[in-house]
């Protein structure tokens, strides 16, 4: 076994010298031998429950990854985080939580982390919000550290097509239109998702899982195999095997993520049409690393990033075609090869991304992943909007769309339940602008998804008739002309929650704009007018999130970051 000089790691605190005896009683009470008391300790923190098919796969994988720690001298100390599933918690009150569990699942991280002198970390996650929330303790507390993905789900059937989580949320609106029978509803929801693993399409979770690999902080290949695959059990074995690596080398991950990986990250969105969340987190993820990367600048480079994977919402193809084809190193290769990449950026391999890709040929025969020079388009997927009406930016998914530009008059609720309920009962129309406000990460508090209500337009035939603006959010799923992340979010004033049934809205994404046609006089005149709402959360954690968390544009953040730091935790 290696013999380990532990007089810099930190858990050092907690097995090294006589003093230590007592901590090292309980490591023997687990079972532990003294070599592995005497080696580095790598927490493997996984997201595992029974809340979703995402995350029920983790602690198989966990015991893969606990296995590579030990195989390569290390000593593994699982534990796990909490998981809010975005796909049972939308629609309702309960995706108040969906984004304040990003905070909670890297804060608990960092205390059990912190608590127990951890090492190193393999971080395995599923949900949308495990994936950025993992990446973020990793920078976080800046230990030696690999990413693993829980894998996708396999597509469900019906009716002989492949179908995902989508079109049963779809499916709601056109039941809800009289064009869906209940037995042809109970048939399809009950086949949708066949098993563990998480969306299929490249909504947040696959997205996060892209921009993983791209980053640096994930091994090459590991993020394609769905779930059920026994693969991803070896990948997790290497994933733990990678990180003893790093705690030899000490490749801690803020050398990894730097300014550069990040606007590598920025593109594969672009490139594959990404969820729309990705504008929220990797400006959070970077604000870990003491990075200033605020949505305009991670919505231009996925602007200027050529669209090239057929992906679900707005295309054919979903997770799986990805795998068959070579993975998320074919978007890499095509990138790299396009000349938008920086190859030079380090990753968990100790080799650049450009070197951990040279061998990876292009696959000419499938049509899921284009080459540059044959884009699906020539602007990526997600592209930022500024003006009157978002003074601090707002987001678009133009990925599938065919009209860049809508104008219309405003018809405004002041949650998602008025809205869903008006769009239900069809108490809308052709050229409206349905306008979800008081629902950003202050005033919802939690900046709720807007899946239910986007869906239910698309299954009454209404998706390109009407837009949707909000300052919350929208899940990677949602498609259409749906405008998310509006700055300043109306619970601070706002224009958004100046807004008036009847007023003129534009919004062109082509130009990137979206203006109110009112007066600055005007707009003066309803900000004099306007008083703040109050809220039914005023105890408990969503109060908490409320008092601490920032504004969207910059990732809705919740403690000052990196910028602030005095030390890293890896250096204690």
């Amino acid at each position: 076994m290696t013999q380990w000089d532990k007089s810099k790691l930190p858990s050092r605190h907690v097995s090294i010298g006589p003093e230590r005896a007592p901590h090292r009683s309980y490591y023997y009470a687990m079972g532990m031998t003294k070599e592995e008391i005497a080696s580095p300790l790598v927490g493997v923190a996984t997201c595992w429950n029974e809340a979703a098919p995402c995350n029920i796969a983790l602690s198989r994988q966990a015991q893969a990854a606990k296995r590579g720690v030990a195989a390569a001298g290390a000593a593994p100390r699982e534990f796990t985080t909490i998981t809010v599933t975005d796909g049972i918690a939308m629609g309702h009150q309960g995706m108040k939580a969906s984004l304040v569990s990003r905070e909670v699942i890297a804060d608990s991280v960092e205390l059990t982390m912190r608590g127990h002198c951890y090492d190193a970390m393999v971080g395995l996650g599923g949900c949308d919000k495990t994936l950025p929330g993992l990446m973020m303790v990793m920078l976080r507390l800046n230990v030696p550290s690999v990413f693993l993905y829980g894998g996708s789900i396999m597509p469900g059937k019906f009716r002989g097509k492949d179908v995902t989580v989508l079109d049963v949320f779809e499916a709601v609106g056109t039941h809800a239109a009289g064009n869906m029978s209940d037995a042809d509803l109970e048939e399809l929801e009950q086949h949708a998702c066949p098993g563990a693993g998480a969306c299929g399409g490249q909504f947040t979770a696959n997205t996060m899982a892209c921009i993983s690999e791209v980053i640096g902080l994930a091994l090459p290949h590991s993020a394609g195999a769905p779930a059920p695959d026994e693969e991803r059990d070896q990948w997790a074995y290497n994933s733990g095997r990678a990180v003893v690596d790093l705690i030899k080398s000490q490749l801690r991950p803020r050398d990894i993520v730097t300014r550069k990986a990040l606007e590598n990250a920025a593109r594969i969105v672009g490139a594959t049409g990404g969820s729309t969340n990705a504008v929220l987190h990797l400006p959070a993820i970077a604000h870990e690393a003491g990075i200033d990367f605020p949505l305009e600048e991670v919505a231009r480079l996925m602007r200027d990033t050529p669209h090239i994977a057929d992906l679900k919402p707005g295309g054919k193809y979903v997770a799986l075609d990805v795998h068959n084809i070579g993975g998320v190193p074919v978007i890499i290769k095509a990138l790299l090869d396009g000349g938008l990449l920086h190859g030079d950026c380090l990753t968990v391999t100790g080799k650049t991304l450009a070197e951990n890709h040279k061998d990876i040929a292009f696959p000419t025969n499938q049509d899921v992943v284009r080459p540059v020079s044959n884009p699906i388009s020539k602007i990526g997927g997600v592209v930022s909007l500024f003006g009157n009406l978002a003074p601090d930016g707002a987001i678009v998914k133009i990925a599938g769309m065919q009209k860049l530009r809508f104008e219309g008059t405003a018809l405004c609720f002041d949650c998602e339940e008025d809205a869903f309920a008006a769009v239900e009962a069809r108490a809308y129309k052709a050229g409206d602008v349905i306008v979800i406000r008081y629902e950003g990460p202050r005033g919802g508090p939690g900046m709720r998804e807007m899946l239910s209500t986007t869906s239910a337009i698309y299954g009454q035939g209404m998706g390109d008739k009407v837009a949707l603006i909000t300052d919350g959010r929208f899940s990677g799923a949602t498609r259409g002309f749906c405008i998310g992340h509006v700055g300043p979010e109306a619970a601070v004033g706002g224009t958004i929650g100046l807004l008036q049934n009847g007023d003129k809205i534009i919004i062109d994404a082509q130009q990137g704009t979206i203006d109110v046609v009112l007066s600055d006089d005007e707009l003066a005149k309803r900000r004099a007018e306007w008083k703040p709402r109050g809220h039914n959360f005023n105890s408990g954690v969503l109060w908490k999130y409320a008092q601490q968390v920032g504004p969207a544009r910059y990732g809705a953040v919740t403690q000052p970051g990196a910028k602030a730091e005095t030390h890293t935790y890896a250096d204690i």
